[in-house]
């Protein structure tokens, strides 16, 4: 907590509007790596992006490092996801001025999943996993970008024009892809519930073993619960995630066999969730990633 407070204080009066590029261009900072591979879409030769959370880091859980405190200072911009995704940083991030949420462009009526009750603006953070929502909140980042660096607001429309082109051929092809799985079989059991915005978009049932967020541990009614929901309905496989520990799900695998009889496929480590692959790997980048996804979930659950 003391690294926050020392980052907000160093940070406090640093405005946007006043940064100018250096001479290599614009220094952008990102939380996750989906917002770093779409700011790189975006600022294309223009700056350098890097990201504070690698390959299979929970975002959820993320504490800052000492390190972290260098490259906030250092950066022109810094984009993070909001809605709380980055746990015990939100409340830094959110009080820095040259910081911008990239979830900030997205409607809470219409685009984000409704908040608990009791917990109003408390939604799922987990945007990235309907595309059409992420090519939306794009233009959050040209508006972000074209702000500190004015003469390159041309190219940053041009090049979120030409990525969100993409994206939209990426969604249609994922809603064919998803279209080829039997509509009782379109369950999709993950170890948290990060895949909301994915089963509203795409027609799945999806349920998690743990919450929204991963610092809320499952306890042993969630797995009893998980479990029967498998043995009764026959789900051929469930899906471990690359940034969550697998233990959890192998309870509910041993449980659904212990007390139903049935042998459920678990899939460990297999889809990319608060996190992309290696860089460099197929599931690298955010198409990457999709594109990873659903083909893992079409070849068990078909």
């Amino acid at each position: 907590m003391r690294l926050f407070a020392l980052v907000a204080l160093l940070l406090a009066g640093c405005k946007v509007d006043t940064y100018k590029p250096a001479p290599k261009g614009l220094r952008v900072l990102t939380t996750t790596g989906m917002i770093a591979d779409a700011v790189t879409r975006i600022v294309g030769p223009r700056g350098t992006v890097d990201a504070l959370m690698g390959p299979g880091v929970d975002p959820h859980l993320y504490r800052a490092k000492a390190g972290d405190l260098t490259r906030l200072q250092q950066a022109d911009l810094i984009v993070y996801n909001g809605l709380h995704l980055e746990g015990k940083m939100a409340d830094v991030l959110e009080g820095l001025p040259k910081s911008v949420a990239i979830t900030r462009g997205l409607d809470p009526k219409t685009d984000l999943r409704p908040a608990p009750e009791g917990f109003e603006g408390a939604h799922d953070p987990h945007v990235w996993f309907d595309v059409r929502l992420w090519a939306k909140s794009l233009d959050t980042v040209r508006d972000a970008l074209t702000k500190i660096d004015p003469a390159g607001e041309k190219d940053y429309a041009e090049r979120t024009r030409a990525y969100q082109a993409e994206l939209h051929a990426l969604d249609a092809e994922v809603k064919r892809r998803a279209a080829t799985i039997p509509a009782g079989r379109r369950v999709l059991i993950t170890a948290h519930d990060a895949f909301y915005y994915f089963g509203r978009a795409y027609g799945f049932e999806v349920r998690g073993l743990q919450g929204v967020s991963t610092e809320s541990a499952p306890g042993t009614h969630d797995v009893r619960d998980l479990a029967t929901l498998i043995g009764t309905r026959k789900v051929p496989a469930i899906f471990g995630e690359s940034s969550v520990p697998d233990r959890n799900l192998q309870a509910v695998v041993d449980a659904v066999q212990r007390d139903h009889g049935f042998t459920v496929k678990f899939i460990a480590g297999s889809l990319y969730s608060d996190a992309l692959g290696d860089r460099g790997g197929p599931a690298g980048t955010y198409v990457g990633m999709v594109t990873h996804n659903i083909d893992a979930i079409v070849a068990a659950l078909r």
